[in-house]
């Protein structure tokens, strides 16, 4: 993607909206012979024709029906025509290496050029991008809101160049998916496998962790989709939330538990410690209703952890009990190390779905993982 030109870019999103090169040449304000040497170097670049030249002017063919929109988003993010992508790829290389040394190592680019790179940038965009701390750099507010903007820009620019190579026969898109502790337990297994089995040229790249470490990749265009469970309020008007099944959580223990094989009652499960999920989670909040609601004291809480895999290894060794979904715990449950020792009541299930960016157009390629995605959730 970097060896584009995103004048060259502009020029071919102008033509399939305009229809004719005179009138994109006027609009991106360069001249016609300049527009037209811009668009076969792209068409060279990518192997395609991007447009049918007619006597009453330029037909998009499919490629460019494809690729036009995912150009006009990315320079909507990017916000003015004189950035280049030398200048976006300084800024995106410096954040996500953070320090010029790295940076340069990154790219292979001079400490100086990435200096000058992003002191354009500045003047362009008429805003100070980053600024020294110490020995170090920060990125300023701008610098930070800039730096989500262009990451917004390359996740359109880049699905917009796999829904081309898909055109031509090759499946080399990708999709980032976040993966909270739930998904990672059965349906995200199970989806990925089978998608991969449909799909072997895809790319799918999983990132582990809680809501709070990847909903800010998400927004950055980092994350394509996150799978887990949702949030209740919504995380923010610019994310959307499509529930995929209920989950209901079960008391879980030790198979030979002192509560294991009984009918006790819940005021007998709070007499033991439990293991709990980290606060604000919503399986933390559905924890503290299930005693709440019942007039109970909570019980004790020696150890807050999020970590399923340390969480089974304590239970298998001890008198704790946990709140955890079944499918977390499904081959200890399935051998007889763990057992369900009791029931959750039914109110307290929880919504597990996939979280995007509203708005967020995905590829073939990732609305096929989508469908499998839901498939294994039914």
């Amino acid at each position: 993607m970097e060896s584009l030109n995103l004048r060259h870019l502009r020029s071919v999103a102008a033509i399939a909206r305009l229809g004719s090169l005179s009138a994109a040449a006027s609009q991106v304000n360069i001249s016609q012979p300049a527009v037209t040497q811009g668009l076969s170097k792209l068409e060279a670049q990518l192997g395609i024709a991007l447009f049918h030249r007619l006597p009453e002017g330029m037909q998009p063919t499919e490629a460019a029906a494809l690729l036009a929109p995912r150009i006009e988003r990315a320079l909507d993010h990017i916000g003015s025509p004189l950035v280049t992508m030398a200048q976006m790829r300084a800024l995106l290389t410096l954040a996500e290496g953070g320090s010029y040394a790295r940076a340069s190592a990154i790219t292979g680019l001079s400490q100086p050029a990435l200096h000058r790179a992003l002191a354009d940038l500045s003047i362009v965009l008429k805003r100070s991008m980053v600024e020294r701390r110490g020995k170090g750099i920060a990125f300023t507010e701008s610098g930070r809101r800039t730096v989500r903007a262009f990451r917004l820009a390359r996740a359109e620019l880049r699905a917009g160049l796999a829904e081309v190579e898909t055109l031509k026969g090759r499946e080399v898109g990708r999709i980032a998916v976040g993966a909270m502790p739930l998904s990672r337990a059965r349906i995200l297994p199970e989806a990925v496998a089978a998608f991969h089995a449909q799909h072997p040229e895809a790319r799918i790249l999983v990132t582990e962790g809680a809501f709070a470490d990847l909903i800010e990749p998400l927004r950055d265009g980092d994350l394509d989709v996150i799978v887990g469970a949702l949030r209740d309020p919504s995380p923010g008007e610019d994310l959307e939330q499509q529930p995929l099944f209920l989950d209901r959580p079960a008391i879980i223990g030790r198979r030979d538990h002192p509560l294991a094989g009984g009918e006790a009652s819940l005021a007998r499960f709070a007499e033991y410690p439990w293991i709990a999920s980290p606060q604000g989670t919503p399986l933390h909040a559905r924890w503290r209703a299930m005693f709440e609601n019942a007039g109970l004291e909570l019980p004790r809480v020696p150890i807050e952890c999020g970590s399923v895999i340390a969480i089974r290894h304590i239970l298998a060794s001890s008198d704790f009990l946990a709140m955890l979904s079944p499918d977390q715990v499904g081959l200890e449950l399935s051998t007889g190390l763990l057992a369900i020792i009791g029931e959750v009541p039914a109110e307290l299930s929880r919504t597990i779905g996939i979280t995007t960016r509203s708005g967020w157009r995905p590829t073939r390629v990732q609305a096929a993982f989508l469908a499998q995605l839901r498939l294994v959730s039914r």
